[in-house]
């Protein structure tokens, strides 16, 4: 296995989309706000969080705030809209621009959130950290893959 591909940074570019929470704050610290869920299945109600990731210079992380707001089937804006800015109010100015951050995971709500590293579905593929993936979870709704720095996903 080739441990110098280990992707021991993500590059994360900000965007209108998935990555529009992305920046940096005035002290320094690396910022990723973003809208991990679980979805509905078998018969199981989905859920949606606000999660407010900051991560110190060096990509490590500080602090994983993560908030639920609802039923994916019946979100209510208004509380997503009072935990977001109530959140991003306690950051201060987020200056948009890439984020290099390490992949983590923390458990919240008996599920697993944060950037996940996951290997190649391709079995002979394993020992292959470019073949990997590091996944926004739950929902899995941004991955990411080798070239580590190039600061895009998808989705």
């Amino acid at each position: 296995m080739s441990v110098s591909a280990f992707p021991h940074r993500i590059a994360i570019d900000p965007d209108d989309y998935s990555a529009n929470g992305v920046g940096h704050t005035s002290d320094g610290r690396q910022v990723f706000i973003t809208e991990p869920f679980i979805p509905a299945l078998s018969g199981e109600r989905g859920r949606q969080f606000l999660a407010v990731y900051t991560f110190d210079e060096a990509g490590e992380l500080l602090e994983a705030q993560i908030d639920e707001y609802g039923a994916a089937d019946e979100g209510d804006f208004a509380i997503e809209q009072s935990l977001d800015e109530r959140r991003t109010a306690a950051l201060g100015q987020l200056e948009p621009r890439r984020i290099e951050i390490r992949p983590f995971e923390v458990k919240r709500f008996g599920t697993v959130f944060g950037l996940v590293p996951r290997p190649s579905d391709e079995p002979e593929e394993v020992e292959d950290w470019d073949t990997w993936w590091v996944e926004a979870q739950p929902g899995n709704y941004m991955a990411f893959h080798a070239p580590w720095d190039s600061g895009e996903y998808d989705t």
